[in-house]
């Protein structure tokens, strides 16, 4: 199992508690952006810099995923096609997407992309905070026990 990062808009505690992670269990942790990122010096976290461009993180990410893989983005459709892969969505607050709840994420995502092309200010996601990051490291703890071998 590998843990794949779609690393441009991804907290940089959350990426802290990934290289931890890493570390620990020995696991490949890749970040995928599109834009240079410093990363500590270890032979198990490497990142990929893509050229840039709307999707070519997520396509990226997807080309190189093998199911079972672990990919912690907050990006909808990229999650809708882990998946459809075989992999495991996790969300930077700690929320799995799931084969349950991904058409919910997509539906609500389309519908808040239709109110701002018709105008209406949405709003953005609520603040990141302690518990989100907390969230997150539980969450990713017991997949990780669950499922690294």
């Amino acid at each position: 199992m590998q843990i794949w990062v779609d690393a441009d808009a991804c907290p940089v505690v959350i990426k802290d508690i990934l290289y931890r992670a890493a570390e620990r269990l020995e696991l490949t942790l890749t970040l995928v952006a599109n834009q240079s990122l410093r990363i500590p010096a270890s032979r198990h976290i490497r990142s990929v810099r893509v050229a840039a461009g709307a999707d070519v993180a997520d396509r990226e990410i997807i080309r190189l995923l093998t199911a079972g893989d672990l990919v912690v983005t907050g990006d909808i459709p990229l999650a809708a096609d882990v998946l459809k892969k075989g992999g495991y969505a996790l969300n930077p607050r700690g929320e799995f997407y799931t084969a349950d709840n991904i058409a919910q994420h997509l539906t609500m995502r389309a519908f808040l992309e239709e109110l701002r092309g018709g105008g209406i200010d949405t709003g953005g996601p609520a603040a990141f905070s302690q518990g989100d990051r907390q969230n997150f490291a539980k969450q990713l703890d017991r997949h990780l026990h669950k499922h690294a071998k």
